[in-house]
Order: C-alpha cells, then structure tokens, then sequence
C-alpha cells in the first residue's frame, strides 16, 4: 500500500497541471447545462437540445455543418439533437432556394414560444455567475473566455482535420 502512494505522489510531483482554468471552465460549464437540463426537461427538451434550439431560433436557415460550427461538436452529435428537435415540432427542415441538396433549419411557432424562456434561463445563470463582480470585471471575464477560445479554436479546427495530430504526439 505505501508503495502504490509513493507511485501516486511520484506521478503527482512528475506532471502536474500548470493552472486549473481549464477545469474551473469545465466544473462551471457541467453545473449550467445540469441546471438547464433540469429546468428545460419539463418543457420537453432532452439533454443539451436547448443550445441546438437557441442557435436555430437566432439563425434561422442554418444548415447542420453551420449549426455544428456555431456550438464547436461533430456533425453527428448535430444530427442527433436536430432529429430530436423536428420529432418534437421545434424545428422544421426546408430545402435550399440555391441548392436543392442542402436542408435549411428553421424554428417553428412552438420553438419560437419559448425562445423567450431559455434566454430567461440563460440569463438568470448569467446573473448567478456573475453575482458580486463589481466595475469591469464582468466585461473583463467576457473578454479573457472570448481570447481562450479563439486561441485554442485554431488547434480545434487543425485537430478536427487532423493536421493538430502529429503536435500532439510530439508532446507526449
């Protein structure tokens, strides 16, 4: 037994996380959508569909490789909550004007009811997180996420392509 805890504080004094920003971001990310989970499942919406919801009621027309970019996930976790959307009547799928192959998503009336409640929703965790920050710091808070994710959305997208690949291995 002492040896595996020596093991274990040998690992833990071998690599050890340069900043906890990342799982701060996480915890805070995890407890919102559990929250919203909650809240929305009486409304009919099952796990993380809000966001798909939201998105096509704030761009109406958009495709499924458009939708996937706007919430940075694969295009077949965007099927999925799509195909759960228009099974529910939220979203209704229309052919392109220009091209006859692509499927356009729109919200429907019932979507559109009650894009007013999830935004209500959205807002008042908004309000929860940001309880007790005072001047600029909400602005500040805002800014620095903004910069993170544009920093790290250039390794997302070389990833997804997979040219990130060979970086990754070289830092093993």
């Amino acid at each position: 037994m002492k040896y595996q805890l020596l093991l274990c504080e040998e690992a833990i004094a071998i690599a050890s996380l340069k900043n906890d920003v990342l799982r701060e971001v996480g915890a805070l990310a995890r407890c919102i959508w559990s929250i919203h989970d909650i809240v929305f499942r009486g409304l009919g919406l099952q796990r993380g569909q809000f966001v798909f919801l939201t998105r096509v009621c704030e761009h109406p027309g958009v495709n499924l490789a458009e939708l996937s970019a706007l919430l940075k996930v694969d295009k077949t976790t965007t099927t999925k909550a799509v195909q759960k959307l228009l099974a529910e009547g939220y979203v209704e799928r229309r052919r392109d004007d220009v091209d006859g192959r692509m499927w356009r998503l729109v919200p429907t009336a019932r979507a559109l009811g009650l894009y007013p409640r999830l935004i209500a929703e959205e807002n008042r965790c908004l309000d929860i997180c940001l309880a007790g920050f005072v001047g600029g710091e909400r602005a500040a808070a805002e800014s620095l996420l903004r910069r993170m994710r544009g920093n790290i959305e250039q390794e997302w997208q070389a990833m997804k392509t997979g040219r990130g690949e060979e970086d990754v291995r070289d830092h093993r």
